[in-house]
């Protein structure tokens, strides 16, 4: 995984909340809860996880492969 960001910026699209949070490279993260208004976040329809749908850099496996490639096999 060269050349592959794993930090990315999680921004809550209910109360605007930001978070720097370090994604996996092993599986998805399909929920993440905001920690400033505790909303559970899953990804958008089209998107493999919560980094890809609310998150400045797109999941490992996306920035590798591209919008085809998808993190959840």
């Amino acid at each position: 995984m060269s050349g592959v960001t794993l930090e990315s910026t999680l921004t809550c699209p209910h109360c605007g909340h930001t978070n720097m949070e370090t994604m996996p490279t092993d599986a998805c993260q399909w929920f993440y809860e905001c920690e400033g208004c505790q909303t559970v976040l899953k990804p958008k329809a089209g998107d493999c996880c919560v980094f890809c749908s609310y998150g400045t850099i797109p999941c490992p496996p996306i920035q590798e492969q591209g919008k085809g490639g998808g993190c959840c096999g």
